[in-house]
């Protein structure tokens, strides 16, 4: 394969030499993203479900994307999958629902593929229905899926997540906390939904926070040095679930602090969020306050990310590699 060509899921058979690899398979789903500026307004027809949006919004994101060069959220998602596939022995192919390649297309490649069972894993490891829910969706599509699809609603607390994330916490924070000479706090993070959502009984609040909880126990951190915040609240209007992050930098700062920490657990790799949000708007906000902000290492490629991974989609099977039998 040519150096820094995105492997297809052609190249993943190829390279797996499966002789039944068209039996059973993995989907991975994201919420996609476009590699440049160029793609912004068609991206957020998307996520808007065709409505309408706002030129100043398409401006804003535009801004955001400049600012950052490109957002790698497709670029690792598929490297993700290609080492899963390397950890299981089975194909794993990857879906957008905002970006291609498209959910719906990937699941008729699966069928044209002869794919007869498979397991969906969302990059989104709390369940919202505005994630998770819209994910499902796409892969199931109204007539039901063309082969049997186990649907994984959630993962948010399997242990190697949860080691996942304490691994990249443990390693900054201990550095951190080095350099600025005292403990420094922690703020959890995970990306806001709607107050509407909420209110209809979706789990993903609780969710979150069961992350963020078992992540600091994992990695030893007494209750007093952390907190949690919803960042990325939409531009869109209505009501968005909090406290956000610049109102919890603020309260850290009236309690004496003068930086903080930050450790995404709703994002299981870089994109715009992360590289905009926290390393470039968050940054700025804390420096305005007089205060320093450092943050985790996303996952993207870590093994025990994988390895997580790999586990979910045993666990829906009991051996996943009996349903190639």
């Amino acid at each position: 394969m040519e150096a820094g060509r995105r492997p297809t899921h052609t190249d993943l058979k190829r390279e797996l030499n499966l002789a039944d690899a068209d039996k059973a398979a993995i989907l991975l789903l994201a919420h996609g993203s476009p590699e440049s500026v160029d793609g912004i307004a068609e991206f957020l027809r998307g996520v808007t479900g065709g409505r309408p949006v706002p030129d100043q919004v398409i401006d804003e994101v535009k801004h955001r994307y400049g600012l950052i060069g490109r957002s790698p959220l497709q670029e690792i998602t598929f490297r993700q999958g290609a080492l899963l596939a390397e950890n299981l022995g089975l194909p794993v192919y990857v879906g957008m629902r905002n970006w291609n390649p498209y959910i719906p297309d990937v699941v008729r490649t699966m069928a044209k593929d002869g794919v007869q069972r498979a397991v969906a894993i969302c990059m989104a490891p709390q369940n919202s229905r505005t994630s998770v829910g819209l994910y499902r969706r796409a892969a199931i599509g109204e007539k039901g899926a063309p082969f049997s699809l186990d649907f994984v609603e959630s993962w948010h607390d399997h242990p190697l997540l949860i080691q996942a994330f304490a691994e990249k916490l443990t390693a900054g924070w201990t550095r951190v906390c080095a350099e600025a000479g005292m403990k420094v706090p922690i703020i959890f993070t995970a990306h806001s939904v709607p107050e509407r959502t909420i209110t209809d009984g979706d789990p993903y609040r609780e969710q979150a926070h069961e992350t963020a909880n078992l992540v600091a126990n994992k990695a030893a951190v007494p209750t007093r040095d952390w907190t949690f915040a919803f960042q990325s609240q939409g531009m869109s209007g209505g009501t968005w679930i909090g406290p956000t992050v610049e109102n919890t930098i603020l309260s850290l700062k009236q309690h004496g602090h003068r930086g903080v920490f930050i450790q995404p657990v709703g994002f299981l790799c870089d994109h715009v969020e992360i590289l905009y949000d926290i390393d470039i708007a968050f940054k700025q906000f804390a420096e305005k306050q007089g205060m320093r902000l450092w943050r985790a290492e996303s996952l993207n490629d870590s093994p025990t990310l994988i390895a997580a991974l790999a586990d979910v989609a045993q666990s829906r099977t009991g051996q996943l590699r009996a349903m190639r039998s």
